[in-house]
C-alpha cells in the first residue's frame, strides 16, 4: 500500500510539474513558424535524439520547472523534435544539427536566430532565452533587414555567425558590409580577423583590399608566413579557375605554371598544380589523369599524412590496373597499417595485394580486416566479399 501511495505521489508530482513547465506544440513545423509569425514570437526547438542522455535529463529536470515554463510559454512557440525521425531529419540537415541536445531559436521566417548546445541548469537555460528574446531579434527577417541596408555591427555579426554553414553567400555579404563600415583608424580584433579570413575566397572579393590594407593587424594574431600562404592560395584560386578546360575536363598544366610561377614561385605553383589535379580528376572520375597526378604528388611519402595516402591507395585499388602503380599504392596502404591496423586500411591493402596477384597476403589482410571489424562493431561485408573472391 505504501508503495502504491508513493508511486501515485511521484506520478502526480510529475504531472503537476509537466503542467507548470514548457508546453510543447505538437503541430507541423511550418505551422509552428506561421504561429510564431502571427504572434510576433520566436520558435524554440529542442532538437533531441531518443538515445541522448543529456536530452532526457533536460526533459526530466529542467523543462518541467515552473520558472522555465513561465518564460518559455510566454515568449516562444515551443517544440520538441526528434532529429532522427520524420521531418526532424530535414530540420537537422537544414540547421546543421550534429549534437544533442541542440536548442534552435528561429524567427517566423524560419531563419536561425541562435543555436546553443548541451545540458543546462534551469537558471542558465532561462538566462539564455532572456538574452535571445530581444526586440532586435523579432524585428523581421534577417534577409529583409539586410536588404533594407541595416548595418549595425552586432546585427551583421549575428548573420555571419548563424549562416556560416547554412547560407555562406548571405554570411559573406554581411561580412563585406561589416568591413566596409569598419573605421580605418580602428584596429581589427582577433574575432574580426577570423571573420575576414573565413569569408574571403577570392582576390576579386571586396574584402580582399581589406585583407591587403590590414596586414599589420592580421599578423598580430597569425604568423606572417601564414598570411603570405593564405594570400598565395587566394591568388592561385583564380589561376586554377582559368586553367580548367571544361570541354575536355582537363587542367592546362602549361598555362597554370606559366601564370602562377611569377606570382608565387615555382615550388608553390607546382605544389598547387598537383593538388588541383588530384581534386579535379577525382571529382570528374578521370582516373587515368588522377593516377599520373598522384604518382607525381606522393613521390616523397614521408611528407604526407598516412590517412591522405590511404585515400589515394583506395582510389587506386578501385580504378587503377597498372602493376607498378599498384605497387606504389601498396606502399601507401602499408604505411597506414604500420601506424595502426584498422578494418579499413587492412581491407584496402588486401584488395591491392589481390590485384597484384599475391593471394596469400591478400587473404591474410582480408581476414584481419574482418576480425577487426567484428571486434569494433563495424560492417565486415567488404572483407568477406574479398575473401570469397580469393577462395
Amino acid at each position: 500500500m505504501k508503495r502504491l501511495i508513493s508511486g501515485l505521489f511521484v506520478f502526480f508530482t510529475v504531472l503537476i510539474l509537466a503542467q507548470e513547465g514548457i508546453k510543447f506544440e505538437e503541430i507541423p513545423f511550418k505551422d509552428m513558424l506561421a504561429k510564431a509569425k502571427k504572434e510576433n514570437k520566436l520558435v524554440f526547438v529542442d532538437a533531441y535524439a531518443s538515445w541522448c542522455g543529456p536530452c532526457k535529463m533536460m526533459e526530466r529536470n529542467v523543462f518541467p520547472q515552473k520558472s522555465v515554463g513561465d518564460f518559455y510559454n510566454k515568449n516562444f512557440v515551443n517544440a520538441r523534435i526528434d532529429m532522427e525521425k520524420g521531418e526532424g531529419r530535414e530540420i537537422a540537415a537544414k540547421y546543421g544539427v550534429r549534437s544533442y541536445p541542440t536548442y534552435l531559436f528561429l524567427n517566423g521566417d524560419g531563419e536561425l536566430i541562435s543555436q546553443n548546445y548541451g545540458y543546462m541548469e534551469q537558471d542558465m537555460f532561462v538566462a539564455m532565452a532572456q538574452n535571445i528574446d530581444s526586440p532586435m531579434n523579432k524585428k523581421g527577417s534577417l534577409k529583409e533587414r539586410f536588404a533594407k541596408g541595416e548595418n549595425d555591427p552586432e546585427f551583421l555579426i549575428t548573420i555571419m555567425k548563424l549562416n556560416s554553414n547554412s547560407d555562406v553567400d548571405f554570411a559573406k555579404k554581411a561580412s563585406e558590409r561589416y568591413f566596409s563600415n569598419k573605421s580605418k583608424t580602428e584596429s581589427l580584433t582577433k574575432d574580426e580577423v577570423g571573420f575576414l579570413l573565413f569569408f574571403l575566397k577570392s582576390t576579386e572579393d571586396s574584402n580582399y583590399k581589406i585583407f591587403l590594407d590590414r596586414k599589420s593587424d592580421i599578423i598580430q594574431y597569425f604568423p606572417e608566413q601564414n598570411y603570405n600562404d593564405f594570400k598565395n592560395q587566394l591568388v592561385l584560386a583564380k589561376v586554377v579557375q582559368e586553367s580548367v578546360d571544361e570541354k575536355n575536363k582537363k587542367i592546362n598544366d602549361n598555362y597554370f605554371l606559366k601564370t602562377a610561377e611569377p606570382l608565387v614561385g615555382k615550388e608553390t605553383a607546382l605544389l598547387k598544380l598537383n593538388q588541383t589535379k588530384l581534386a579535379y580528376y577525382e571529382q570528374n572520375a578521370n582516373f587515368q589523369e588522377y593516377e599520373k597526378a598522384a604518382l607525381e604528388y606522393y613521390k616523397n611519402t614521408d611528407a604526407f599524412d598516412t590517412n591522405e595516402l590511404l585515400k589515394a591507395a583506395w582510389i587506386f585499388s578501385d580504378h587503377v590496373k597498372n602493376i607498378s602503380s599498384l605497387k606504389r599504392a601498396a606502399e601507401w596502404a602499408e604505411k597506414s597499417v604500420m601506424r595502426g591496423e584498422t578494418s579499413e586500411n587492412t581491407y584496402i591493402l588486401a584488395k591491392i595485394y589481390l590485384s597484384l596477384g599475391n593471394k596469400d597476403l591478400a587473404k591474410n589482410f582480408a581476414e584481419l580486416s574482418k576480425d577487426i571489424a567484428a571486434k569494433t562493431g563495424k560492417d565486415s561485408g567488404l572483407a568477406q566479399s574479398l575473401l570469397t573472391q580469393i577462395k
